[in-house]
């Protein structure tokens, strides 16, 4: 048989793989841009807000948040915007948890001592479900009162959108959530600075109180250094310890979505909830940030760069709730906002009391 060379008039066409036109392909790389463009865009004027007196004490998460809802509600999301709101909700909000991780050494966590751990840990495990119940008693929606329930927990806005990735609640329920821990976290920062001389407590219990309580960090960081600059690093700290414990959460969150899709009935369409493989990530820079490998011009500019990308995540997230959804929940999920506050803050500064 006469051998037969690539390229000879005799020789069989060779198969190849078909490549998209460079066209498309370009397409698809600008279609995120617009988008991109415009949470970006928000996320900068919620950061340029701050710097007006009154307004600094709210978060740029908060305020971006905000501003993507009355944008969206008063003048429309635009289509070709899209794509960049779907790819700030996915891809910038799991790299900018990762990047929480930098923020984070475990040997802050072990600063926190046994009994602030165990505070920390049992306070978040109990609200978690005691959250959960009260929304089953108020007739609240299951996903959003999971959604209630972490922010509360963990750490307010970032927790409710990481959360979410396993639980999968609506924009809506998103939304409504963050709304809650913001308007309870901003009352805790302007009434525990009153509790301190009220109640006999030294600057630890303070300090480990507003960490182990308060729901966002800027409202821990504001409520703590009133009472001082010791209340203030060891409420930091405290509420720096209580952020490790958002992998586990998210993780523990994926795995109860999974198992419950598990039990659809037979014929019935059955989904995985998605590996939240971020939150792993986040563990690995705490652990890497542990080692001191890290220059500190690293870690120091990580801090905005993270709050920016989160800016970003939530600006997108506004920008796909429409308030006329919000209005149809009703009050029911605010009392379910009202009852995990106050239980939270209840039961944290019993336990401090009695353990620490």
């Amino acid at each position: 048989m006469a051998l037969e060379f690539i390229g000879s008039p005799a020789a069989a066409p060779v198969a190849t793989l078909p490549r998209a036109p460079f066209g498309d392909r370009l397409s698809r790389i600008a279609a995120p841009l617009p988008g991109l463009a415009l949470t970006a865009g928000i996320a900068g004027v919620a950061f340029a807000l701050r710097q007006l007196p009154g307004i600094g004490i709210l978060s740029p998460l908060i305020l971006a948040i905000l501003l993507g809802m009355i944008f969206h509600n008063l003048v429309g999301t635009p289509r070709r915007a899209k794509a960049g709101v779907t790819f700030s909700l996915r891809r910038i909000l799991r790299f900018a948890i990762i990047l929480l991780g930098l923020q984070l050494t475990v040997t802050q966590v072990i600063s926190v001592g046994g009994a602030g751990i165990g505070i920390i840990v049992a306070t978040l495990v109990a609200t978690f479900g005691f959250t959960v119940w009260l929304g089953r008693r108020l007739g609240v929606d299951g996903k959003l009162a999971q959604l209630i329930a972490a922010g509360t927990s963990i750490c307010g806005a970032s927790a409710v959108i990481a959360s979410n990735t396993a639980i999968e609640g609506s924009d809506e329920d998103v939304a409504y959530a963050v709304a809650c821990v913001t308007i309870f976290g901003s009352l805790s920062m302007f009434l525990y600075p009153l509790f301190p001389a009220l109640l006999h407590l030294d600057a630890h219990r303070y300090g480990l109180w507003a960490g182990a309580s308060i729901h966002e960090i800027a409202q821990v960081v504001a409520a703590a250094f009133q009472n001082g600059k010791d209340s203030g690093d060891f409420g930091t700290i405290a509420k720096l310890s209580r952020v490790t414990l958002l992998a586990p959460m998210v993780l523990a969150l994926g795995w109860f979505a999974s198992r419950k899709r598990g039990q659809t009935p037979v014929g019935a369409a059955r989904k995985s909830a998605p590996m939240p493989y971020f939150a792993l990530g986040f563990i690995a820079l705490i652990l890497i940030n542990s080692l001191d490998i890290l220059p500190p011009a690293i870690r120091t500019g990580s801090v905005p760069v993270t709050t920016f990308l989160l800016s970003i995540a939530l600006a997108a997230m506004g920008l796909e709730t429409d308030i006329r959804k919000l209005k149809a929940k009703g009050l029911r999920p605010l009392l379910l906002g009202a009852g995990a506050w106050l239980f939270i803050s209840g039961l944290s500064l019993g336990l401090i009391t009695v353990f620490d």
